[in-house]
């Protein structure tokens, strides 16, 4: 874990920073130091840099909190930042998350979909899961309603890992019916966020949201989505960061899903097993690192 000025640092910088989050985590990684960073933004922007405002202390105060409260902060820094996140060109510098992150979650797979879905869609999202958890992989999905809760439910019944990806902060519950499940994946497994702890749900978070999500994972499972659905911009946003994306053989009923078929990395399966299969030919050592 690096140092608490490090962390204290990069709050900062990301606090009053005008650059876009992922510029910064460029930088920082570069640099191999926020505070370096930072000082260098102050010299170019005098008004950034201000040791006098106390800005370093009121981040520190905000990190002592933030783990009081049971979340934890990871940093682009630190070893136990997602190390298939860590390869994405559009990783958070930062990440939120309660519960515990674990080495084995490297091997994760996203199974997202429709939150209006079918109950044929959610009976594949759950069976989905439980195949994925018993071949030992993390499921990782987004907490909404529909195909997303039915993955981590699913993940949770076979007794395995999920990973629950918020598109708020995470003293927020979206939508709130899923906030019981979201304190069970924290207390189990782990919910996630790259957003501040008390941030609320806005449009454009959920987007950013999905890049997070397939950028933890290996690949990701599309079971259902409509034209204009997330799950569909999710499955885009994994081919951009050279992830493979799986169509449930549903979504050949619909155009969109006739026309995603097509593209290079986009495999269509009727079977859980097609895709451990596929998994396992991806890497023939078994060292599954996206």
């Amino acid at each position: 874990m690096t140092p608490l000025s490090e962390r204290a640092a990069l709050v900062v910088l990301l606090r009053t920073g005008s650059r876009p989050w992922r510029a910064y985590a460029d930088l920082v990684e570069e640099a191999g130091s926020a505070t370096e960073v930072l000082e260098r933004e102050g010299a170019a922007q005098e008004s950034l840099f201000d040791e006098s405002a106390g800005l370093f202390k009121l981040a520190e105060r905000e990190i002592a909190d933030w783990e009081a409260a049971g979340m934890r902060l990871v940093t682009v820094l630190d070893d136990g930042y997602p190390e298939n996140l860590r390869a994405v060109h559009d990783r958070p510098p930062l990440l939120f998350f309660s519960g515990s992150l674990q080495s084995a979650d490297d091997r994760a797979v996203a199974v997202v979909g429709a939150r209006r879905a079918s109950p044929g869609g959610i009976a594949a999202a759950r069976s989905l899961a439980q195949h994925l958890t018993r071949s030992g992989f993390t499921v990782v999905s987004g907490l909404a309603a529909g195909i997303d809760a039915a993955a981590h439910t699913g993940a949770l019944a076979a007794g395995g890992r999920t990973l629950a990806v918020l598109g708020t902060g995470l003293r927020r519950s979206y939508p709130p019916e899923n906030a019981p499940l979201q304190r069970r994946i924290a207390a189990e497994c782990a919910v996630v966020s790259q957003f501040w702890p008390d941030a609320p749900p806005k449009r454009h978070s959920f987007p950013i949201r999905n890049a997070v999500i397939s950028g933890l994972s290996l690949a990701t499972i599309v079971v259902e989505s409509s034209q204009t659905g997330g799950s569909r911009l999710q499955a885009r946003l994994a081919l951009e960061q050279g992830r493979p994306v799986f169509l449930w053989h549903r979504l050949l009923e619909q155009p969109w899903g006739r026309e995603f078929a097509r593209r290079p990395g986009v495999k269509v399966v009727h079977s859980a097993e097609e895709i451990t299969s596929a998994l396992a030919r991806l890497s023939p050592t078994g060292a599954l690192v996206a």
